[in-house]
C-alpha cells in the first residue's frame, strides 16, 4: 500500500497542541503505520472555523487524508458533525 500524507484536525475549545492527547495519539498512528503527517492543526469549536481549516487541506493536492477529532459531543456548542457534513460526497447510514 502505498504511502499517504495525512492531516491531522482537533476540535476544542478547551485544548491546545500542547496538551491535545487525541491529535498525539492520531500521529502516532500515522507514523507507526508508515504514512507521513504532513499538517496538524487546532481550530476551536466553530462551523466555519472547521470548514476553513478542512477547506484548505481539501485543495491541497498534498493532503490525501483528512483526519478529525473532538467536538463530537451532543451539546449545543459541539458542531463537528454539522461543520464536515458538506464535505462529504456519500453518506453511509449505520446499519446498527
Amino acid at each position: 500500500m502505498p504511502d499517504l500524507c495525512v492531516a491531522v484536525l482537533t476540535i476544542s475549545d478547551s485544548r491546545t497542541l500542547e496538551d491535545d492527547k487525541s491529535g498525539d495519539l492520531l500521529a502516532n498512528f500515522v507514523a507507526a503505520d508508515q504514512h507521513h503527517l504532513i499538517d496538524r492543526a487546532l481550530v476551536r469549536d466553530d462551523v466555519y472555523a472547521i470548514r476553513a481549516q478542512a477547506s484548505q487541506w481539501i485543495a491541497d493536492t498534498k493532503v490525501h487524508v483528512l483526519i478529525a477529532t473532538g467536538g463530537t459531543r451532543f451539546t449545543w456548542r459541539d458542531s463537528t458533525p454539522e461543520a464536515l457534513k458538506p464535505f462529504f460526497h456519500k453518506q453511509i447510514e449505520s446499519s446498527g
